[in-house]
């Protein structure tokens, strides 16, 4: 099986195969391949799977899947994908898989598998699945991806004259820590028209721009809430009052690219003043952005991040390899166009 560039896909795939009779590979792009994937390895070993990986446990997986055995297993790092990896094989294990996680992570997984019939259990930090279920089909309308809207979020944030609505969007509150974030910055933001969609909460989120913005810092428990947006929050944090200073993100050293390493460089080339840390970054607010060649490093919020840069940038930027949004978002570039115009 080929995952391209989506750590999700191969983990959660790789929970669903631990379970089957029969060898699967998974693999990826060159990106994917230097991935880490010990934190799945691990449960679904302990489950009773088999598999073979890469030096460091990096792709290509090799799993020679069967019977499972439940088990109880506390996340050594927050991870929406290995929770659900670890649920995705407790479906076919025979008695009650147990997943604890030191911080509240993305719950679409749950929500998608108590709509399909499955029993969870569900309390604070522990969520508990009873094996074999009896799962019954059924239609959904899948929200807009919160994670995506968040870039346009953020550029009607930082633009004085923007005015912008944004409808379907996905408001599940383990998503969202972004609004929130924004909202306590004092952000311009309204939540209209919410309805449930499958267990899942949407509804239109209204921007406009021209707010001060004092800066913070975002650590601990916020980071993990946050991991997908940092990238593009260290963008907003040049044009704070005070600045914006993320610790506490060490995850982002090996997703898709170094993020943390990306972000300092790009924003460095347009002039900025970056503090890079092993797990984060610092950057002081009321900077002056300008144009320059960037490099997206083959990753899509990269790219996306450094074209929310651009809008707030005196001059013309260009970012390499910019086609590796296709990932995640097609017409994005369409979009921001269409919106800016």
């Amino acid at each position: 099986m080929e995952a391209g560039n989506s750590g999700t896909t191969l983990r959660l795939l790789a929970g669903i195969l631990a379970a089957q009779p029969f060898r699967s590979v998974l693999t990826g792009d060159a990106s994917l391949q230097r991935r880490p994937m010990r934190r799945i390895i691990e449960p679904l070993t302990q489950m009773g799977a088999k598999i073979e990986a890469s030096e460091g446990g990096k792709p290509p997986l090799e799993i020679t899947g069967g019977a499972l055995q439940p088990i109880e297993y506390r996340l050594p790092v927050a991870s929406a994908q290995v929770k659900s990896a670890v649920l995705l094989a407790g479906l076919h294990a025979k008695g009650t898989t147990v997943v604890e996680e030191p911080v509240r992570t993305r719950d679409h997984t749950e929500i998608a598998l108590e709509a399909f019939g499955a029993t969870l259990e569900r309390r604070k930090g522990r969520v508990a699945l009873e094996g074999q279920p009896r799962l019954q089909g059924r239609a959904f309308r899948v929200p807009g991806d919160f994670s995506a809207a968040a870039f346009f979020l953020v550029a009607g944030t930082l633009l004085p004259e923007s005015n912008l609505m944004m409808p379907g969007v996905g408001l599940n509150p383990t998503r969202t820590a972004l609004l929130d974030f924004l909202a306590g910055q004092g952000a311009n933001l309204k939540i209209l028209d919410v309805e449930e969609q499958g267990g899942e909460l949407a509804g239109r989120v209204h921007v406009r721009g021209g707010a001060r913005l004092p800066g913070s810092e975002i650590s601990g428990a916020l980071t993990a809430q946050l991991i997908d947006e940092l990238p593009v929050l260290a963008v907003l944090g040049t044009q704070t009052e005070e600045g914006l200073r993320i610790r506490d993100a060490a995850e982002l050293r090996v997703k898709e690219s170094d993020r943390i390493h990306a972000m300092v460089e790009n924003l460095r080339a347009m002039g900025a003043e970056v503090e890079e840390f092993e797990d984060g970054l610092a950057v002081p607010g009321k900077q002056k952005l300008r144009g320059a060649v960037v490099e997206s490093f083959g990753d899509h919020r990269i790219a996306m991040a450094m074209a929310v840069a651009a809008l707030v940038a005196e001059g013309e930027t260009t970012i390499r390899n910019s086609d590796c949004v296709e990932i995640s978002f097609p017409q994005f570039f369409t979009l921001l166009k269409s919106v800016c115009a």
